[in-house]
């Protein structure tokens, strides 16, 4: 009795072995808007401002007509980024015009960028009313320990004009030394020693 009424396999449940549980996976899922696509307007600029690997260099322009030029504009680059010849030197894209309104400096045209800009374009004189003489004269004063309020009177410059030419020449000499200065095996050595060599020879 007790064996009918109480089976010793109880009979399995239809409805459980029909439907399984499913897994869900642990793994994170990437979301491929986040990935592929940017945020919004401003970093799909960001991206397209990356910089570019260098590619093949432009086309060398030869005049042929026309008076033949005597200013040598080999050594000077199209500071506009959105040239093709941006950054490429003795292209002969680079003409040289006069001294525009009695100016010291020359106006240089870039050919293929129709685009002008002053020869003094990247160093510490572009921009600047003052002479060259007086920028060099001030910055050698600094060089040689005078403060920038004592250069100041002596120039007769305002103490702001002479910081900012002090930190413009900073920049320029920073940037030349990152450049030329390379590969440089040194060793550390104490001034007092140096001096004391530099002395006895």
């Amino acid at each position: 009795m007790i064996h009918v009424w109480w089976p010793d396999h109880p009979s399995p449940n239809p409805q459980t072995s029909l439907k399984s549980r499913r897994k869900r996976s642990k793994e994170p899922k990437p979301f491929t808007g986040l990935i592929y696509k940017p945020l919004c307007a401003a970093c799909e600029q960001g991206l397209d401002s990356r910089p570019k690997a260098p590619g093949a260099p432009p086309p060398v322009m030869i005049f042929t007509r026309g008076r033949r030029r005597t200013v040598d504009t080999q050594h000077q680059f199209c500071p506009d980024p959105d040239c093709s010849y941006h950054g490429w030197l003795e292209r002969g894209n680079i003409r040289a015009n006069g001294h525009p309104g009695g100016q010291p400096w020359r106006q240089l045209p870039g050919v293929s960028c129709h685009g002008y800009f002053y020869e003094t374009h990247g160093t510490i004189f572009h921009g600047k009313r003052a002479s060259v003489e007086l920028i060099v004269r001030v910055i050698a004063c600094l060089a040689e320990g005078l403060g920038i309020r004592g250069t100041a009177r002596v120039f007769e410059v305002d103490p702001n004009t002479v910081l900012s030419w002090l930190v413009e020449a900073a920049e320029q000499l920073k940037a030349f030394s990152a450049y030329f200065l390379r590969e440089l095996h040194l060793h550390q050595v104490q001034f007092d020693e140096l001096y004391a060599v530099l002395s006895a020879v």
